[in-house]
């Protein structure tokens, strides 16, 4: 008997929609089910599978990526806004999870040790939070300028419960003790203290220049207006330039001591970041930066090397950078000079010398100088470098510059200046 073939293909072809049926369900359950595409990433919030080990509801509500309520953003080339959190939060788990757990539109834990902890770790920025800060219960209205510039607040205006000392005279007392206490002497504006002296005071000893020395070499006279002052202390260096007419932003930490609101009560802004962090101005913008102390041989040298280039950055062509008694021992003049004289500053001032007040058998010294970022080609190679191992890091130095550092002996003349002790404890 003759078989008739179109009894057989509508079999298979039902056998074919039977089985696309089935595979494009399992496909839709797949996708539906998935976080990637759940309902919620079509919302403003898109929030993104939770990492090993998982955060508070508030880290994915910060981070996003959130949808930008207009659509794609030609400026950002991109419809998504995301916050910036540095990776090295990811690295303090517990931390982050501790400071990100309070109640939303409340009043934020108490924690400024915690925060400031992440952002010592590289955590910085830290996330935003959407709860009130800890505050003073009966704050006071500050002065008026210019009688804040060298008063010390009222202790009702600072929130004392993350440090050691609970008063403006608790902290001025610290310095006739022998613990280790971060400027331990700077919180004393008084007439007989050495704070109000330090800068402005002429000294025979020429690692110790003066405010009104470096504003002299500037070209054209009265061309520094506007600075940064890295590990600004109390404010005072802030606060002797901008009796000088130039507006300073001073760096700093709260390390056991209330700087930030110290520095705000005499009407300097506080920049409260660490070292290390992209500095947050714009290039060739700064007439001047200052540094003393906070950069020195604690830093790793491939993180100064960084450091010091974006202090070059910022800078201005024509700038200038002074680098206030940068610390180190003697065997390591070789890797920062050669590091500091790599990024490309030409030298106004230079001056090497001996730390003496702990005994010259420790061989600690100081380097003094004020560098100006070059005013024509700034942005030009100006000598040929070779990669160079020194240290904990690997960095780019002249070869030109290194043998200088080798070949140049200690001389007699920073031999015997002594260390002045009125320079010694302006880090923070």
């Amino acid at each position: 008997m003759e078989t008739k073939p179109h009894h057989r293909f509508p079999l298979q072809n039902h056998l074919l929609y039977i089985l696309l049926l089935i595979t494009s369900n399992l496909l839709t359950f797949y996708l539906f089910s998935s976080p990637h595409g759940s309902p919620a990433s079509s919302s403003s919030l898109s929030v993104p599978p939770p990492p090993t080990p998982s955060f508070p509801f508030e880290y994915y509500a910060f981070t996003g990526p959130h949808k930008l309520p207009f659509g794609h953003n030609p400026n950002m080339d991109s419809s998504l806004l995301n916050p910036p959190l540095a990776h090295p939060c990811l690295l303090s788990g517990s931390l982050l999870t501790t400071f990100l757990s309070y109640n939303v539109n409340s009043s934020c834990p108490d924690d400024e040790p915690l925060s400031q902890k992440l952002l010592l770790r590289g955590c910085d920025p830290l996330p935003i939070r959407r709860c009130r800060p800890a505050s003073p219960k009966n704050a006071m209205p500050p002065l008026p300028y210019p009688d804040s510039l060298w008063t010390t607040p009222p202790d009702e205006n600072i929130h004392w419960s993350a440090y050691t000392c609970k008063s403006f005279k608790c902290l001025v007392d610290r310095i006739k003790t022998r613990s280790f206490d971060d400027c331990k002497d700077c919180f004393d504006l008084s007439a007989t203290g050495r704070e109000i002296k330090r800068w402005v005071t002429p000294s025979t000893n020429p690692l110790d220049f003066t405010i009104d020395e470096v504003l002299s070499l500037a070209k054209p006279p009265n061309s520094i207006r506007i600075g940064l002052d890295l590990g600004g202390g109390s404010g005072t260096f802030a606060v002797r330039m901008r009796e000088r007419n130039v507006t300073m932003v001073a760096s700093t930490l709260n390390l056991n001591g209330p700087f930030s609101n110290f520095i705000a009560s005499r009407g300097i802004i506080p920049l409260y970041t660490t070292v290390g962090k992209r500095l947050p101005f714009f290039d060739n913008t700064l007439d001047f930066v200052h540094s003393m102390h906070v950069l020195s041989n604690w830093i790793p040298t491939t993180v100064l090397h960084f450091v010091l280039f974006d202090v070059y950055r910022v800078l201005r062509p024509g700038g200038l950078f002074w680098l206030d008694h940068f610390f180190f021992v003697e065997g390591q003049m070789e890797e920062y000079v050669s590091v500091i004289e790599s990024v490309g500053f030409e030298k106004i001032k230079w001056e090497i010398g001996r730390k003496l007040d702990r005994g010259a058998e420790l061989k600690e010294m100081y380097i003094s100088a004020l560098l100006q970022k070059p005013l024509k080609n700034s942005w030009a190679s100006r000598l040929g470098v070779d990669l160079v191992q020194l240290g904990s890091g690997t960095y780019l130095v002249s070869s030109k510059i290194k043998r200088k550092a080798v070949e140049s002996p200690l001389s007699s003349k920073f031999e015997s200046v002594p260390f002045r002790s009125d320079r010694s404890q302006q880090s923070t």
